[in-house]
């Protein structure tokens, strides 16, 4: 039987920043059996992708290339011919100045099916990130993007520099770095004023976005000064000196800063993904791994026994994964959960919970055990049976205040917390004065975890900020010796960078 044939999508990836990836291009990586990405393609876009999909590096980075572009032709017939679904994810947008007409008609002439997704491209995304609109009313009213990467002075050229210089548009040139010079010098030799306003930005959309202003007639001086290199956007015309008063990228409070992340798995790249939409860098070293229980004889029965409890207390995400993964692989569901009362220690365990079919009946004011307790009494737990599902590791807190409250308790570990076995030669040289501005710890057991082994002359050196998620958190920090700069009002991801925020704007 032969074999189906498969069908190419030719995505637009945005120009860096992955919050800027279409929805019908998330939508088509979700379906993928197979993506060939590009060099500036981040890896949070390719999480949109399941996680059997093979990812295949194809990128080109200065002259610098992994893959041939017949390479990549080549592949991408033979991925679509064995049947497969296969997103060619691009940098920008597939059409413009990116090859992707070539490729397309490449899968034309080899009878494979294929879309183009366009997407956002740099040309427009990076200047308005760098505070610089390219059409405005009374400056610019047309936009002329051109590549920089054809040498402007060979005879052949078939861009009409001639014209440009006189066209009053805002000129957008992407991958000119190396011939900034002569750009410039040409522009000036056919009349463009050396006083129009000229940019360079480099990493565009990106926390390590860099941008300098000059005029046409310094700019190229400044660029190399600056050290600026690609991948950089150059844009030339009036409306740069908009920036003055559209800046907004890179003065967030965190835009440029490197914040640790010890959090595990996903949720480490959750928290990463809100640390870059306020301009921050996120450097992931997870001090906590999450693993299943080995023995689960006590989750099964509490599982089983569900209808001699009360309450279902969640206080993680964690719990509320372990113990449904566990329900069903017991080929059971929410509805076993039915006429109990629900607690959840967190909008983000009650969130968890949600997504299930479950709404939480209680969600204290406080995220933490004692919040919990606190917002009960007596007279509503008094010989009530709670059924408590959380890490091996967590304190008494909640299950002793429970029982002082008359309560039966079943506190039951349904996943282990460990410290991942790595070596801890990268954190040392992370912990460096200058490598890192802000280290965040979300639990205890992030602190322990990350610390042991260091030493305490070595914790003493540390010179970035630690911000904690709550006091719990911070005292583990401090017991440890290090000194707590940020503390969250608010016990959640969300609050802590709130109040991260908060701290270097006052230091602003």
């Amino acid at each position: 039987m032969p074999v189906k044939k498969g069908k190419v999508y030719l995505v637009g990836a945005g120009p860096g920043d992955p919050g800027l990836i279409t929805l019908k291009g998330a939508e088509c990586l979700a379906r993928a059996d197979a993506v060939v990405y590009d060099h500036l393609v981040s890896k949070y876009i390719l999480d949109h992708a399941p996680a059997p999909t093979d990812k295949i590096y194809a990128g080109k980075m200065g002259g610098s290339h992994c893959a041939e572009q017949d390479d990549i032709n080549h592949l991408l017939i033979k991925l679509a011919s064995s049947g497969k679904i296969v997103v060619r994810l691009k940098g920008g947008d597939p059409y413009l100045l990116g090859r992707g007409s070539e490729e397309a008609a490449m899968l034309k002439a080899a009878g494979i099916p294929f879309e183009v997704v366009p997407g956002i491209t740099s040309a427009a995304a990076v200047p308005a990130y760098a505070g610089i609109p390219v059409t405005q009313r009374g400056l610019a009213s047309s936009l002329t993007i051109l590549t920089g990467h054809e040498d402007p002075t060979k005879r052949s050229s078939h861009i009409r520099w001639d014209m440009l210089a006189k066209s009053g548009s805002t000129l957008v040139i992407l991958m000119g770095m190396q011939n900034l010079s002569r750009i410039t010098a040409l522009l000036l030799k056919h009349g463009m004023k050396p006083g129009t306003p000229a940019a360079v930005i480099r990493d565009g959309t990106l926390p390590t976005q860099f941008t300098i202003t000059g005029t046409l007639k310094n700019i190229a001086l400044k660029a190399g000064k600056a050290g600026m290199k690609a991948p950089a956007v150059i844009v030339i015309g009036r409306v740069v000196d908009m920036r003055k008063n559209l800046r907004w990228f890179d003065l967030f409070p965190l835009f440029g800063k490197r914040v640790l992340v010890t959090r595990a798995g996903r949720q480490a790249g959750s928290f990463e993904r809100l640390l870059i939409e306020r301009g921050a860098q996120p450097v992931r070293f997870s001090s906590i791994e999450i693993r299943p229980i080995a023995g689960k004889q006590d989750l099964d029965r509490g599982i089983s026994g569900l209808n001699k409890y009360d309450w279902v207390v969640f206080t993680s995400v964690n719990g509320v994964d372990a113990f449904f993964r566990r329900m069903n692989d017991l080929n059971l569901d929410s509805r076993s959960l039915a006429g109990l009362k629900i607690g959840a220690i967190g909008p983000m365990t009650a969130r968890s919970l949600s997504e299930r079919g479950i709404t939480a009946d209680y969600i204290p004011g406080v995220y933490t055990g004692q919040g919990f307790i606190k917002g009960l009494s007596k007279s509503t737990t008094g010989g009530k049976r709670f059924l408590i599902p959380r890490a091996d590791i967590a304190d008494d807190e909640i299950t002793a205040g429970l029982k002082k409250l008359g309560a039966q308790v079943d506190d039951i570990a349904v996943y282990h917390t460990t410290r991942p076995r790595r070596k801890l030669d990268n954190l040392k040289n992370l912990l460096l004065p200058g490598n890192l501005d802000v280290i965040t710890f979300t639990s205890s057991s992030t602190v322990t975890n990350l610390l042991a082994g260091l030493g305490s002359a070595r914790i003493g050196r540390i010179s970035a900020k630690t911000a904690c998620i709550g006091p719990k958190t911070a005292a583990t920090a401090r017991k440890a010796g290090l000194k707590v700069d940020i503390l969250a009002g608010e016990q959640t991801v969300a609050g802590l960078i709130e109040a991260m925020e908060d701290y270097f704007r006052k230091e602003a």
